[in-house]
C-alpha cells in the first residue's frame, strides 16, 4: 500500500484538515502519478457538506488533478515514468454497458466510480480525490497533458473544461450559432472560450454589470445584465442555445424566453433545489431543457488536444492547501476569477 498525504473532511460539518490514508499499490494496468496541482469546484463543497445525497466520509475532494508519473505496471503501454498525466471525475466505469462501449463512460449504466466521494468497481471501496500529494489510477482513465501549457492553469480542464467542451460538442455550438452562456464563474469562463473558440457569436448573460469588461477580455461579443428589464426585453428570442452554468436558484422561465423557436437552454450548473419551468415557457417555441455532465474518456482528451492546439487553458488563482477552507468562503461568495488552484507542493 501507498501512504498517501491529503486533506480530507472528516463529516459533513466539520472543515479540511490533514489526514493520511493508503492508495493501492500500483497493479499491471495502473499508473501513479504525484499530484503538482489540483483544481477547486464548487461541486467540491457540495459535497462535503451532503447538499446532494449522503457523502463517504472521510472525503477526500478533487477531481481537477495533474502532475507527473512516477511507476506504471507492467502492463501499461500508454504511459512510461516522467510523463506529464491528468484525471478529471471519473477513474473507472463497468467498460460493457452501452454507453461505456460508445466512449460515454460518464453516463456509465452500472455505475461509474468517480474520483472521490465514490466507490471503486467492487462497490465497496471508497475513492479519494486529488486534495492530496499521488494517486494510483487505471490508465485507460488517465490523460495525456501537452507539455506547452501551463500545468496548473491546465487542472480545472479536466472538470470545468470538459464539462463546458462535451454540450457545445454535441449540441454542434459553432459558426452561425448564437450562444449564451449564463454565469461568469468557474465553468462560464470556460463556456466562453470554446464558444468562441468554435466561432459562434457568444453572449454573457450576467446579474452583474461589473463583469462586462471581463466577459469582453475573454472574448464574448455582447454582454446582458438580466436584472435590466429592458436589456432581458431586448433579448428575447435571441439565442439558439443557452449554456446554463449557475448553480445557485434562478428563474428558468426568464431565461426561456430569450430562446429562439427551437432554441435549447443546456443546464450544466447543479442547483441543490429542482426548477420550475412553467409548461408554455417550452411550449410557445418548441424549446428545449437539456442537461450535460462531463464528457468521456476519448472527448477529455480530445478537449485538452484541442486545448493544447489553440492556447486555452481556465484562468486561476494558486492558493496553498493550509487555505483551502477560505478558498471555500470565498468560492461561496463568487470572489474569485475563476477557479482555485491549490499547488499541492504545500502539502
Amino acid at each position: 500500500m501507498i501512504e498517501t498525504k491529503a486533506y480530507a473532511a472528516q463529516n459533513e460539518q466539520t472543515p479540511l484538515a490533514p489526514w493520511t490514508f493508503e492508495r493501492r499499490d500500483v497493479g499491471p494496468h495502473d499508473v501513479q502519478f504525484d499530484i503538482l496541482y489540483c483544481g477547486v469546484c464548487h461541486s467540491d463543497l457540495h459535497q462535503i457538506r451532503n447538499d446532494w445525497f449522503p457523502g463517504i466520509f472521510p472525503m477526500v475532494p478533487g477531481h481537477e488533478i495533474v502532475g507527473r508519473v512516477v511507476k506504471v505496471g507492467d502492463h501499461v503501454t500508454k504511459f512510461k515514468v516522467g510523463d506529464l498525466a491528468g484525471t478529471g471525475c471519473l477513474v473507472d466505469s463497468c467498460r460493457v454497458c452501452e454507453n461505456c462501449k460508445s466512449d460515454l463512460e460518464q453516463y456509465c449504466l452500472n455505475g461509474g466510480s468517480y474520483t472521490y466521494n465514490s466507490t471503486e468497481q467492487d462497490k465497496v471501496t471508497p475513492t479519494y480525490g486529488g486534495y492530496s500529494n499521488t494517486i494510483v489510477v487505471n490508465e485507460d482513465f488517465v490523460l495525456h497533458v501537452s507539455e506547452k501549457l501551463d500545468l496548473a492553469a491546465v487542472a480545472p480542464l479536466l472538470c470545468a473544461g470538459i464539462t463546458t467542451y462535451s454540450p457545445l460538442r454535441h449540441w454542434k455550438v459553432g459558426k452561425g450559432t448564437k450562444l449564451a452562456v449564463l454565469g461568469l464563474g468557474g465553468l462560464g469562463h470556460m463556456g466562453v472560450k470554446f464558444g468562441v473558440a468554435f466561432g459562434a457569436d457568444v453572449t454573457v448573460l450576467s446579474t452583474s454589470p461589473k463583469k462586462e469588461a471581463d466577459a469582453k477580455k475573454l472574448g464574448a461579443h455582447h454582454f446582458v445584465v438580466t436584472t435590466d428589464e429592458e436589456q432581458v426585453k431586448a433579448a428575447a428570442n435571441s439565442f439558439d442555445f443557452i449554456l446554463d452554468t449557475v448553480s445557485a436558484e434562478h428563474d428558468f422561465n426568464m431565461y426561456l424566453g430569450m430562446l429562439r423557436t427551437n432554441g435549447t437552454h443546456i443546464c450544466v450548473g447543479l442547483p441543490s433545489k429542482a426548477m420550475e419551468i412553467a409548461p408554455f415557457a417550452v411550449v410557445g417555441g418548441r424549446k428545449s431543457v437539456a442537461g450535460s455532465s462531463i464528457g468521456g474518456i476519448a472527448e477529455t482528451q480530445e478537449m485538452l488536444d484541442f486545448c493544447a492546439e489553440h492556447n486555452i487553458v481556465s484562468d486561476i488563482e494558486m492558493i496553498d492547501i493550509k487555505d483551502i477552507n477560505a478558498a471555500y468562503e470565498r468560492m461561496e461568495k463568487g470572489d474569485v476569477k475563476y477557479r482555485f488552484v491549490i499547488n499541492m507542493a504545500t502539502l
